[in-house]
């Protein structure tokens, strides 16, 4: 059954005309697709999109009148004109078995008058594993006076998808610390993707954040999103990004796996590079460091501690912050006062902070010997330098080198003036 829409007006024009508002149909209605919208505008194998149509009746006059006599009087009958829709549907746009369809169609939507639109939306379903292209589904118009209208949609199918891609992850990683990995997301569609998220995840690692969201992308851009990876156990793991994101109301994925390896490396350590390969019994003697900062990231609160059971000045070296590859020198000495002769080990270790956590490095150690005789000193060159370690290694003996130096020149100088004296007497006389 249809429905038809109909408007009555009545008026009188002169005593007694009556005039009556009637629908009457064209028999050919210039009925119209005025426009569409297809959300989202290119699609993937899978994927929904809201199509809206604006169905338009094109005819420029909206009523028509037809004017009779009867007894005397005189009535005039207004028609509105309009087209019966008795149906809407969508044709599927088909290849290799697989379709473009309509999950629905839209019935008895009664009359169109002329120079009015109605807007109805569907749902396209495009088939899985539909090849990409361009389709034209066709939107079929029943008009129930007149010849069916038909109009085609052009709908694009494409496979292209957002893609990571690995920027900055290194294969091996040091157990101490933490390690910035970093991955770009790429929109290689034709159009903006909403939703982004990111989550990273492997076995034995922490990641910060555990997942970020990256909000939008546009067709033929990318952006880059930094992960700090601290893992738990050495050994071998995929670690795997997941990346989520909406093309419309469609949800994709998209994957990266990355093998890392976690090993016991010293990406922030101390590098001794010249030590006392003996000390004289009650010397002293210096020995001089290099800390590095291997990381990716920059470190903070540096701290250099020697381990011995020697005296040694200072007992720590705050060195502060360190930026990534940044080198720095300590230097230290070491008193064998109070030690028994024989073999004596020395070590180092690094601690500090990265972001919130507090890392300590493995100890660096060093050994020699308190001997009684001159200690000898090992520089990072590979030469060795006989030293007299006793009372003349450290900064005291220093500052006594330098007073005896002072006296010898004094009496080189007293010497010289007696001899001067003595001569010019001796010319006088």
């Amino acid at each position: 059954m249809k429905t038809i829409v109909t408007a009555t007006m009545t008026s009188l024009l002169v005593i007694g005309m009556l005039t009556t508002v009637l629908p009457t149909v064209h028999a050919n209605p210039a009925i119209i697709i005025s426009q569409y919208q297809l959300s989202p505008e290119i699609l993937s194998p899978g994927d929904t999109a809201i199509l809206t149509l604006t169905v338009r009746n094109g005819e420029a006059t909206a009523t028509e009148s037809t004017t009779s006599t009867n007894g005397g009087g005189m009535t005039t009958t207004v028609h509105t004109l309009g087209t019966p829709i008795d149906a809407i549907s969508i044709i599927p746009a088909q290849s290799g078995g697989k379709q473009i369809r309509a999950t629905r169609q839209y019935e008895d939507l009664g009359y169109l008058a002329a120079g009015t639109s109605i807007e109805v939306a569907f749902t396209l379903l495009v088939d899985q594993n539909m090849s990409e292209g361009v389709y034209f589904p066709m939107v079929d118009i029943d008009v129930g006076t007149s010849t069916d209208i038909q109009y085609p949609l052009l709908v694009k199918v494409s496979n292209a998808a957002v893609t990571l891609l690995p920027t900055s992850i290194p294969s091996k990683v040091s157990r101490g610390g933490t390690t910035e990995l970093t991955v770009t997301a790429v929109n290689r569609r034709g159009g903006t993707v909403s939703d982004i998220t990111i989550t990273p995840q492997g076995d034995h690692v922490e990641f910060v954040p555990q997942s970020y969201f990256l909000g939008s992308l546009e067709q033929g851009t990318s952006r880059d999103v930094v992960f700090s990876l601290r893992p738990g156990e050495m050994g071998t793991n995929n670690v795997t990004f997941t990346m989520s994101y909406k093309n419309g109301d469609n949800l994709h994925t998209s994957t990266l796996v990355a093998p890392i390896t976690v090993i016991d490396a010293l990406d922030v350590a101390p590098i001794i590079t010249a030590f006392p390969i003996s000390i004289t019994k009650g010397g002293s003697s210096r020995i001089s460091i290099e800390v590095y900062n291997a990381k990716t990231e920059k470190i903070t609160g540096v701290l250099v501690t020697p381990i011995c059971n020697a005296t040694v000045v200072p007992s720590q070296y705050f060195i502060g912050s360190m930026d990534p590859d940044d080198v720095f020198s300590a230097s230290f000495d070491i008193y064998a006062d109070t030690q028994g002769y024989g073999t004596q080990t020395i070590s180092f270790k690094v601690s500090f902070k990265q972001g919130n956590d507090y890392y300590e490095t493995p100890l660096v150690s060093k050994t020699f010997e308190v001997v009684s005789g001159k200690g000898v000193g090992y520089l990072a060159s590979g030469t060795s330098s006989s030293q007299a370690t006793g009372t003349t290694a450290g900064p005291a003996s220093s500052l006594v080198t330098c007073v005896t130096s002072l006296v010898i020149i004094i009496v080189v100088i007293v010497v010289i003036v007696l001899f001067y004296m003595r001569w010019k007497k001796r010319r006088q006389g």
